[in-house]
């Protein structure tokens, strides 16, 4: 497998010496990290988090960019990721392969999660007719571990590994709001909020009351916040300690169901699948 050493764009050679310790990136505060930690390792991760729904294709140049690494660097890491298989390349733009996914799967296997919540969905949704999910929470992101579609031909396209802000969802307001109150401060503190509709809630303190309601009620409703005509309702999974560990929703179209009958007849077969769920990785677990 070749790449070349200059760069798509002509600004010259990559030296293959460079020490790939240069190009830190501005978050990178190994001063404050333990003796053990590897660099190469985290820098190896940040190459593979540089590739995303929105730029699944990234040149040799654009993930040094992205990840603060020299491009001798972001070259060593990619052609290292390629011959374990995590990365191809036509010799000019880079791109993960299916083999990342084991990556994540490994957690989820021992999590056991996907495979216990399914059986529960897919009979919510045969009752229901309307879309459920599993999600957990990955930074500020929700990422969805299981997935039904409703067989309407009208649907939301969302696979397992499908990312979203946790702040415009309803599955992410719902493990939100199972943080404890200095980690969930931090976060809203940090995040990037942008509105996705004009019904989006990006203000942090009416984002906090918000979630203080979600945590009283015990389920949390979002009415086209993510995307016009798209409402959700979720429900929290809880461990054998009571720890919120993921979160359930129904999905459907704001102009299907409205959402007082989404609080009256969904929401009670939602709350009873989480249930069910949740007894069901306690049995697995004991």
């Amino acid at each position: 497998m070749t790449v070349p050493d200059t760069a798509p764009d002509g600004t010259g050679r990559a030296d293959d010496r460079t020490d790939d310790h240069t190009g830190d990136r501005p978050g990178d505060h190994t001063g404050d990290r333990g003796a053990h930690f590897v660099q190469s390792l985290e820098r190896g991760l940040n190459v593979i988090r540089a590739f995303d729904a929105s730029t699944p294709r990234l040149t040799l140049s654009e993930v040094a960019r992205a990840t603060g690494l020299t491009r001798a660097a972001a070259r060593r890491f990619l052609l290292t990721l390629a011959d374990l298989g995590y990365v191809r390349t036509d010799g000019r733009m880079f791109s993960l392969t299916p083999r990342v996914l084991r990556l994540g799967y490994a957690y989820l296997s021992a999590l056991s999660l996907p495979d216990v919540a399914e059986p529960h969905l897919e009979r919510l949704v045969a009752m229901i007719h309307e879309s459920s999910s599993v999600s957990v929470l990955d930074g500020d992101d929700i990422v969805y571990v299981a997935r039904i579609p409703t067989s309407r031909i009208m649907t939301v396209a969302i696979s397992v590994g499908t990312r979203f802000p946790a702040y415009a969802t309803s599955m992410g307001r719902v493990l939100l709001a199972g943080l404890p109150d200095a980690e969930l401060d931090d976060r809203l503190a940090r995040a990037a909020r942008r509105p996705f509709t004009e019904r989006t809630t990006t203000d942090p303190a009416a984002l906090r009351r918000e979630i203080n309601r979600v945590r009283k009620q015990g389920w949390a409703l979002v009415d086209q916040e993510l995307e016009d005509g798209l409402r959700s309702i979720a429900a929290p999974i809880r461990d054998a300690t009571g720890a919120v560990i993921a979160a359930a929703n129904v999905s459907t179209t704001a102009g299907r169901v409205p959402a007082a009958r989404m609080r009256r007849e969904l929401l009670p077969l939602l709350l009873d699948a989480a249930a069910r769920i949740e007894a069901d990785l306690r049995a697995a677990r004991s």
